[in-house]
């Protein structure tokens, strides 16, 4: 945990070193251009990497497998969009490895290898918590008598069950 605090002091330290260089070089305003530049380019790449890997779920669960590396590429494009809307040159570099394909992947694919994020019979687990898909809930096991039917009900009393 303590890795985690110095992360989040560490990088908008050396982001501000890093733009203060980069100003210093080429100037404050083409700075401030790349920054907006990564930015625009992020929110284009973020759709169209969104939309792409969306689809690719869909395909899998109409085929009945579980989509477990597009539900994870799914989270990393979701860091990788916070990270190039953030203004910096380091958060741009792991935002675009986030939202490209190639490394994207191969980061999605990194962490289902390491169990950082597992799949589980119901669902997901990722650091002992599971998620379910809502067709088992660990913590409710099936009890006899315990059925639960969805659907719509009308009162036949003519009462109105809302307050």
């Amino acid at each position: 945990m303590h890795w985690f605090l110095f992360f989040f002091i560490a990088t908008p330290m050396l982001e501000m070193w890093i733009l203060i260089e980069v100003g210093a070089v080429i100037g404050s305003l083409p700075t401030i251009g790349l920054v907006a530049l990564t930015a625009v380019i992020g929110a284009w790449l973020l759709n169209r990497q969104g939309l792409s890997t969306l689809m690719r779920a869909q395909q899998r669960m109409e085929a009945g497998s579980l989509p477990a590396t597009e539900i994870v590429e799914g989270l990393l494009l979701a860091v990788g969009g916070a990270l190039l809307l953030t203004p910096g040159f380091v958060t741009d570099a792991i935002g675009f490895a986030c939202l490209l394909p190639f490394s994207r992947r191969a980061i999605a694919s990194e962490i289902l290898r390491r169990g950082i994020i597992r799949t589980a019979p119901g669902g997901f687990s990722a650091g002992g918590a599971e998620f379910s898909d809502g067709f088992r809930d660990p913590d409710r096991p099936h009890a006899p008598g315990n059925t639960t039917i969805e659907g719509d009900f009308r009162r036949e009393d003519g009462h109105s069950s809302r307050k």
